[in-house]
């Protein structure tokens, strides 16, 4: 049942008490919290809107964190469903994903063009078949193997509905069409964007999926023109303002579209929050940044929380 945000929380708890109850360990026996066991914080969309509905920029936007690969922590790697359940214990959260190609055309999410750093495999992910990876183990950031499996693009399209929103980095061995077949064959055009590094690329990925969300990167002035000159709507457009902080006026210009701002706060800026205190997080939404894609992505939604309005539009996609 959707009901109204009326406080000042930024989150909704959402309790999956319909799925099985079951535990999982490390190969070293330690327990590792189930999803599964654990209470949500989710965004919905189906049957209220979309993820154009949700980007669409007004001044009551709820600030929010996007967990870069997915969010690890120790005991959780990048690109893991584990994982991703794991920061939603915590906070709603954009979760940022990678998507590389096996030798037999399956989309998996991995980030390294090989294996050795995240997985026990060995070998290049275009060069093994899906059948291989499916026998490997992901490692976590400290080399620790845990039991958790390499997932497809496609268990992560499928999981994601009712919980999250998406962002979708595209390896460049990865054909643009296979990524658009499967994000429409799961019907997650709703919530599913792509992220986009060149304005050729931003205007060839519009050209073929017209309806889909495209984070692109604008760090300045020129850049909103140059992507203006690729007539790709705004409301088509997340803006990725780089890994700078940028300034207020700068993210204003974008609100004035109508358009969300995504700081990219990962390596220099997260280690700031840890040096300096999280607070920093909350001073980067306060100069116009809406959405901090993080290695941190639990203490950095912690920092902010206390920023959303007490009353929002965008209540309604959180569910319970």
């Amino acid at each position: 049942m959707r009901i109204n945000l009326i406080c000042s929380l930024l989150l909704i708890i959402v309790f999956n008490a319909c799925a099985p109850k079951t535990s999982e360990k490390n190969v070293d026996g330690s327990l590792v919290a189930s999803p599964t066991e654990s209470k949500g914080y989710y965004i919905d969309l189906e049957g209220v809107g979309s993820a154009e509905d949700f980007y669409n920029w007004s001044s009551d936007r709820i600030p929010m964190v996007s967990a870069h690969r997915g969010g690890p922590y120790p005991g959780f790697p990048e690109n893991a469903i584990e994982t991703f359940e794991h920061v939603l214990k915590y906070t709603p959260s954009i979760i940022e994903l990678d998507v590389a190609m096996t030798k037999d055309s399956v989309l998996v999410l991995m980030h390294d063009d090989d294996l050795e750093r995240t997985t026990n495999g060995t070998g290049e992910v275009a060069e093994v078949t899906y059948e291989y990876i499916q026998g490997l183990f992901l490692e976590d950031e400290e080399g620790k193997l845990t039991t958790f499996k390499v997932p497809t693009l496609k268990e992560a399209l499928l999981w994601t509905k009712r919980r999250a929103l998406l962002t979708v980095d595209i390896k460049s061995s990865v054909p643009y069409e296979k990524i658009i077949e499967e994000v429409r064959e799961t019907k997650s055009e709703g919530h599913a964007a792509l992220i986009t590094y060149t304005f050729p690329a931003a205007k060839k990925l519009h050209f073929m999926a017209p309806e889909l969300m495209l984070s692109v990167t604008i760090r300045n002035q020129d850049e909103i023109k140059r992507l203006e000159e690729t007539r790709i709507p705004w409301d088509k457009v997340i803006a990725f303002t780089g890994l700078a902080e940028r300034p207020r006026e700068f993210n204003q210009a974008l609100h004035q579209r109508r358009v969300f701002t995504i700081l990219g706060v990962l390596g220099n800026l997260d280690q700031s929050a840890e040096a300096r205190g999280d607070q920093i997080y909350a001073s980067f939404i306060q100069n116009g940044a809406d959405i901090l894609a993080t290695d941190r992505p639990i203490e950095a939604a912690k920092a902010i929380k206390t920023l959303a309005p007490s009353q929002s539009s965008k209540s309604k996609y959180f569910i319970k």
